[in-house]
């Protein structure tokens, strides 16, 4: 029998444009439904937006429209981008949807009057742009690098604090199976406290120390168990009680947002919407119609939910994973099966963010690769199709009607197959390159060469020298002979570890077994050399063997692939005459092949020159033009307005204003040099002055004594801060050079310093230092250096002594030198 599979990604918000760490999530969710459905599952998948909340509606305002017109047009470009990349999400859900609304204000309503949800008052600070409570005082940096703004307000909030117990028991018991393992113990250690600072605060010491760190041992633990100090959970894990914290669920100091129902908006004093969180983790629920009395939906909901798998980004493990569990419990639901979180997508090792400006966008790839895509063999529509109830492709969609601009031409492929070919590129690379719940890196030179190794001369070659052989020695007759058994049983134990691989979402081993079948494909034809047998009229039926041994790999191949490159495998298909049994396995129908095309030309590198360029075009718009009402992609419109209005905030850019024109970003520091690594190590006073600390890149060395004076506002413009040191060091093969993380108090950053020949990455770890933190990036033995740490020497080729803050000093991270 079919089993339920119900798959969703997070819904995404509506303060910028959907990028490529948007597409990786999607694409994720819709190779799991594509994969359910051709195993014959009754699969449902749900993506769509969240609307609401406070940054949302300063957005709007800032753009000067109302907070639904700018939701429309954001949720309009993620929903537009789906279609382009083929994604088969049988739902799209917007939290402002009618039937949201009332599902979540039913949830809220349940909550209530089960006693789970009290009207309390609340002094805190709150993080606008991560719409989340935050602790600490006012001024507190948030997660997203700013300052957190104080609020007091009349709350109701959700009774959290009852489910520390619950939630512990059902987290480790894998009840609610939480992967990758770092994402469930980062949320068990939430859950249970910080036991060491319960134990010193009740005036404990702990027995066991290890490594100068203090830890528990099982006699510390049941003797704090038996001094009441912790408690155990099933599995004994010890945590602190009431660790978790109430909740609060609603906000009454702005009203985008769903409205808190009655009998609960009575007892309040003011108005109150229902915070964020609660509103966009119920699109899980109200999706499948949930406390609809429509019957079609109540059926709907019984049939799919619990959720089989939540895919979510490791930043938000949190939300999913103890609030949204919390409510379910509250609400006596079942539980999602599990929740997935993968890791974030760094661009040339940087993580991809607004502020940064390096967020690469899905249009761009579409675009760039969408170029390579070969034209449809001439009889496409007449082949038989992989999935007879899909259109052929090639042929007109809906937006490609005959007579339209975009209607397909002769020996020409349409923008549909243009943007599917593309995204299929995407969607192997993207699986292929970073292991699922990892961070993994992009670039556009990596994308490139993945593909032309794997695709191109890998897959594709495969096909085309295959199928070229059929069609020259058997007239394009599929021969059918006897597999190789070699190659047969190297196919069948990729094939099956791929079964495990799929349930264990490690696509980037699927993909390295299925390439391993190519490989194997390739070494047998080389082996056997059907080229050669062809010539001796005798050896026919080794030439039959050879060629169906290569075919049936690619035919099963082709199979692995279909939930992954839905558009190639279709083409692939078409081509072999292929067509779906009852079980939904590709079967060999048509002896003859179909018409032959390339699958997977081979890309240019200079097609990468072509996407940078691209982007900086799209940058270049955005920050040229002055956004209209109509336009949302404008980073002012999305963010919180207190980094670049208050001048004290650790992120403000200089008072004195900008340079007058950009650092090209060719010095290192204050001198000509492009690296930090220098012969011999000279003095800094044989560097030649540049930028703003002279007039020339070519003027002689000034003597120490007689540097050329500058003013109040050149001084103004070095940004100097306090920051502390997270991680540092040696970089392989530079044997001056340290690699440093710092903590800036409102964003970590790298930086590269070459000062290796006097500290050692154990005399800076922890350090508090001073950086120049405006300085242009520069690259380094392929690393990016963010900054310039500030030291001194006493004598020429001496130690550098860092200028440096003692943690007594009590200055916050971030604060500016002046």
């Amino acid at each position: 029998m079919p089993e339920k599979f119900y798959v969703t990604t997070p819904i995404y918000y509506v303060n910028a444009r959907p990028h490529i760490g948007h597409a990786y999530t999607t694409i994720v969710a819709d190779v799991l439904a594509r994969r359910h459905r051709l195993l014959g599952d009754d699969t449902f998948f749900l993506t769509g937006t969240d609307e609401h909340g406070q940054k949302i509606e300063r957005s709007a305002a800032a753009a000067g429209i109302a907070p639904q017109a700018f939701a429309d047009e954001v949720s309009e470009s993620f929903r537009t981008l789906w279609k382009r990349m083929g994604i088969t999400n049988d739902a799209y859900i917007r939290t402002t949807d009618a039937a949201h609304k009332r599902g979540v204000q039913a949830l809220f309503s349940t909550l209530y009057e089960r006693g789970a949800i009290y009207l309390s008052s609340y002094t805190g600070q709150y993080c606008v742009s991560e719409e989340t409570f935050v602790e600490g005082p006012p001024g507190t940096i948030g997660p997203d690098g700013r300052p957190t703004e104080t609020v007091t307000e009349e709350n109701f909030f959700f009774r959290l604090s009852d489910y520390q117990l619950p939630l512990l028991d059902l987290i480790e018991s894998d009840t609610l199976k939480i992967t990758p393992e770092s994402r469930k113990n980062e949320v068990l250690s939430f859950l249970g406290g910080n036991v060491v600072e319960a134990i010193k605060a009740a005036g404990e010491i702990l027995a066991v120390e290890t490594d100068g760190q203090r830890v528990l041992g099982e006699s510390d633990v049941r003797r704090f168990v038996e001094l009441g100090i912790l408690k155990q959970s099933k599995s004994g894990r010890p945590y602190v009680v009431g660790a978790l914290k109430d909740l609060s669920i609603s906000r009454s100091s702005f009203t985008w947002g769903i409205p808190v129902p009655e009998p609960a908006a009575s007892a309040a004093k003011e108005k109150h919407v229902i915070y964020v969180w609660l509103d966009a983790l119920a699109n899980y629920l109200t999706a499948l119609g949930y406390s609809s009395e429509v019957p079609a939906q109540k059926a709907n909901f019984e049939k799919y939910w619990p959720a089989d798998l939540h895919l979510v980004g490791k930043e938000i493990i949190r939300f999913h994973c103890v609030y949204w569990p919390a409510f379910l419990l509250a609400a006596e639901l079942p539980l999602p099966k599990a929740v997935t979180a993968h890791g974030w997508l760094l661009f040339e090792d940087s993580k991809m963010s607004k502020s940064k400006g390096n967020i690469v966008r899905t249009e761009t790839i579409l675009d760039a690769f969408g170029a390579l895509c070969p034209p449809p063999p001439a009889s496409v529509a007449s082949l038989p199709l992989a999935d007879p109830a899909a259109p052929p492709f090639g042929l007109p969609s809906d937006t490609e009607a005959e007579g339209s601009a975009n209607a397909p031409q002769p020996g020409i492929p349409s923008k549909q197959d243009r943007d599917l070919f593309a995204a299929d590129i995407l969607r192997y690379f993207l699986l292929r390159e970073i292991p699922f719940g990892q961070d993994g890196s992009f670039s556009f030179d990596a994308m490139i060469t993945r593909y032309n190794a794997d695709l191109a001369n890998g897959y594709g070659n495969l096909v085309s020298r295959t199928l070229a052989m059929i069609e020259q020695y058997f007239a394009g007759v599929i021969p059918f002979g006897k597999m190789d058994e070699e190659l047969e049983v190297g196919v069948q134990l990729a094939k099956t570890a791929n079964f495990n691989n799929f349930a264990n979402l490690d696509f980037s081993v699927i993909l390295e077994n299925i390439m391993m079948m190519v490989k194997l494909a390739d070494g047998h034809l080389t082996k056997t050399t059907p080229w050669k047998l062809a010539k001796d009229p005798t050896k026919r039926q080794e030439l039959t063997d050879s060629l169906y041994s290569a075919v049936e790999t690619i035919r099963i191949v082709t199979s692995e692939l279909e939930a992954i490159l839905p558009f190639a495998a279709g083409r692939v298909f078409q081509v072999l005459g292929t067509q779906k049994d009852h079980q939904g396995e590709p079967r060999w129908q048509a002896k003859k092949l179909g018409p032959l095309s390339p699958i997977f030309p081979r890309a240019d590198k200079g097609l990468a020159q072509i996407m940078s360029d691209m982007e900086q075009t799209a940058q270049d718009a955005k920050t040229a033009a002055k956004p209209t009402p109509s336009t949302f992609v404008d980073e002012s419109f999305t963010a919180s307005p207190l980094a670049h209005l208050d001048p004290t905030h650790p992120a403000a850019a200089p008072r004195t204003g900008t340079l007058s024109e950009p650092n090209p970003g060719l010095q290192v520091a204050g001198s000509n040099a492009e690296t930090t690594e220098r012969v011999g190590t000279p003095h800094h006073s044989e560097a030649q002055s540049s930028g703003i600390f002279g007039n020339s890149a070519t003027q002689t060395v000034q003597a120490t004594d007689a540097s050329p004076q500058i003013t109040i506002d050149d001084f103004a413009r070095v940004e100097l801060r306090v920051a502390k040191v997270l991680v540092c060091e040696r970089i392989p093969k530079a044997d001056k050079l340290l690699r440093l993380e710092v903590d800036l108090g409102f964003e970590k950053r790298q930086i590269l310093s070459g000062i290796a020949e006097w500290y050692t990455p154990e005399d800076l770890i922890g350090r508090r230092i001073v950086v120049i933190t405006n300085l242009a990036p520069r690259k380094m033995r392929g690393l990016e250096s963010h900054g310039m740490l500030l030291a001194a020497s006493a004598s020429e080729g001496g130690k550098p002594a860092l200028a440096t803050f003692l943690d007594s000093d009590d200055l916050p991270l971030g604060s500016r030198l002046k």
